[in-house]
């Protein structure tokens, strides 16, 4: 194949099926990746000869490096952009949230964004132009209460995208994160959350976050690391870089109810 391709962990719903939707009714070669087979199939299907599937945990490092090489078989080669989209959430008080809860949030959030960014890289090193992008989190502009370790993998995710987009320049790989607020996905309105959703709202949808991602797999202008999707997390980061520190604390805890 010469169309581009991109390989998507976490697709079978919310921000990975939309970008995976965008990206293929673009001409663009899709691999769907995750935990839910039944998902990704369903995707495939729907996609038809544009895509791949196949189950997929990002914990596993040798299963992802195995689904890379099927996965570039398939796509001739190309890896143009991988997104390493997989994350799980745990809200609450963090002494309620059992320990393992607690550690699967960074096998998944971080170790398997590590994972991903390892494995693609042969394959990134390959294609010229290519570049990761990794999902990370507003709660990564502050820390979230009642989001704690969340939050944690989620700013690791933001250091780690920083340290490599300086160090794979030398392969000639961009590598990027997008950061958005509250999404309409099942991850926020599938399970309880706390006060700080009602107050802030949920105004982007994962059509939005994967327009994003778009924009971020054409971007050939001036190094740009962070994207924050949507007018209010632009906001927010802004107001954490230029107002002082008592302030943001100030304001995240009024926010959250805390």
């Amino acid at each position: 194949m010469t169309r581009p391709a991109i390989f998507i962990t976490g697709a079978a719903a919310g921000i990975g099926r939309a970008t995976a939707r965008l990206f293929a009714a673009r001409g663009w070669c899709v691999g769907l990746y995750d935990i839910d087979s039944g998902g990704v199939e369903r995707l495939r299907a729907e996609l038809g000869d544009a895509a791949v599937s196949g189950y997929l945990d990002v914990r596993d490092a040798a299963a992802l490096t195995q689904a890379l090489e099927r996965f570039t078989a398939f796509s001739g080669g190309r890896l143009d952009v991988m997104f390493n989209n997989a994350g799980i959430l745990a809200v609450g008080h963090f002494e309620d949230i059992a320990l393992a809860r607690h550690h699967a949030l960074v096998d998944v959030n971080l170790k398997g964004v590590i994972n991903g960014c390892l494995a693609a890289l042969p394959h990134l090193r390959r294609t010229p132009g290519s570049r990761v992008i990794n999902m990370s989190s507003a709660s990564a502009i502050y820390g979230s209460p009642a989001y704690a370790s969340y939050s944690a993998t989620k700013f690791a995710v933001k250091g780690l995208t920083e340290a490599l987009d300086i160090e794979w320049a030398r392969h000639g790989v961009r590598v990027m994160d997008v950061l958005p607020l509250f999404v309409n996905t099942a991850m926020v309105t599938d399970i309880e959350q706390p006060p700080s959703v009602g107050k802030l709202g949920v105004h982007l949808q994962a059509e939005d976050i994967a327009a994003v991602i778009w924009r971020a797999a054409h971007w050939n202008g001036r190094r740009r690391v962070h994207w924050y999707p949507g007018a209010q997390t632009r906001l927010l980061a802004l107001v954490n870089k230029l107002a002082p520190a008592w302030l943001n604390r100030y304001t995240v805890k009024q926010v959250s109810g805390y």
